[in-house]
């Protein structure tokens, strides 16, 4: 994967159940000031419903903050920032081009709904890795198993890091 890439699926976080992108990343990568983009969002409410764009809770920015500690991402309690950051899902980013009407937002917008593609393809390459390997155990005996439980074990996300 190219470095930019790379650098876009990093910013992408998981939470809730989604694939989501904060609004300060969003803001670094449209060139505008984070304020700038949520005042969009909020003049603009009626295309952003919940499952577009949603406001962190107390716990998940603290989650959150233990995930990317050497990120620059400013967090609430760390910076300046005194309200809760807003996280959109691909839908959400998508439709940000729509109220955020700079060359720059399309272009960026491209890329960034190239990276979900990305981060979906990477996900259901796991998961036929893990069918592969299923069917593969099923097929072999015990004497195989150790070799099985290591490589489920690499395959596994890393534990979160302690806060």
């Amino acid at each position: 994967m190219a470095p930019a890439a790379q650098a876009l699926v990093s910013r992408i976080h998981s939470i809730r159940g989604h694939k989501v992108m904060l609004d300060a990343d969003l803001a670094e990568l449209y060139g505008v000031p984070t304020k700038a983009l949520v005042q969009a969002v909020k003049r603009n409410r009626e295309r952003f419903p919940l499952d577009f764009v949603f406001q962190l809770a107390d716990q998940e920015v603290a989650r959150l903050r233990s995930q990317i500690v050497t990120s620059n991402t400013p967090l609430p309690g760390r910076g300046g920032r005194r309200t809760a950051p807003y996280a959109f899902t691909e839908q959400g980013v998508a439709m940000l081009s729509s109220v955020l009407r700079s060359n720059r937002a399309v272009r960026v917008n491209v890329e960034i709904m190239r990276a979900f593609v990305r981060l979906r393809g990477l996900v259901a390459l796991d998961q036929q890795l893990a069918r592969r390997l299923d069917d593969l155990e099923s097929r072999y005996d015990q004497q195989f198993k150790v070799v099985f439980d290591a490589i489920r074990e690499l395959m596994a996300p890393p534990p979160p890091r302690p806060a």
